[in-house]
């Protein structure tokens, strides 16, 4: 996928996530972090932070076609500054509470794997909590899989929290 080359699809449109898209990228981030299964963290962050962290070329949004709302977001960061990692990612998926259950997280990841494969992304991981299995399941069905159980990772919400590892390895890379 071009970076500027939108996908359409069942009224939904994939494009560049940019910066008009901060309040409602933000909202759906902190609906999900609202839910206790996504995140570790609480309380989204300021656009600036949020965005000084991801990868500008791995930054998407999912938009109705028709009223250009937001409904869902996937973005990657890198998980190391060393050159031997340059083509391993950690990434993030969040899809509007009234909208999940549709196929948005799939497009959105879908064609989140098409572009890091394009910028020669070799593996995609992600920490997922065990009892968020709409993740999970979403993930498996992607490609991904468990390599490993960070136990009591955290606590939140009082409570000691488990975190899987999830790896996608990209055949298209030779890896």
């Amino acid at each position: 996928m071009a970076n500027d080359e939108p996908v359409v699809g069942a009224g939904l449109v994939i494009r560049p996530m940019r910066e008009a898209d901060a309040a409602q990228v933000l909202a759906i981030y902190q609906a999900g972090l609202d839910t206790g299964q996504a995140s570790f963290e609480t309380v989204a962050p300021s656009w600036e932070v949020f965005i000084a962290g991801k990868l500008p070329h791995l930054r998407y949004v999912a938009a109705d076609a028709g009223t250009g709302e937001v409904v869902g977001w996937v973005a990657a960061s890198a998980v190391s500054p060393r050159p031997v990692y340059a083509g391993v990612v950690e990434h993030s998926v969040y899809v509007h509470p009234g909208c999940q259950a549709h196929g948005i997280g799939r497009a959105l990841m879908s064609a989140f794997i098409t572009a890091g494969e394009d910028a020669g992304v070799w593996t995609i991981q992600s920490g997922i909590f065990p009892e968020n299995t709409a993740s999970l399941a979403l993930h498996e069905a992607l490609g991904f899989r468990i390599v490993g159980t960070r136990e009591r990772l955290g606590r939140h919400h009082g409570r000691w929290r488990d975190v899987l590892i999830m790896e996608r390895r990209s055949a298209a890379t030779g890896h």
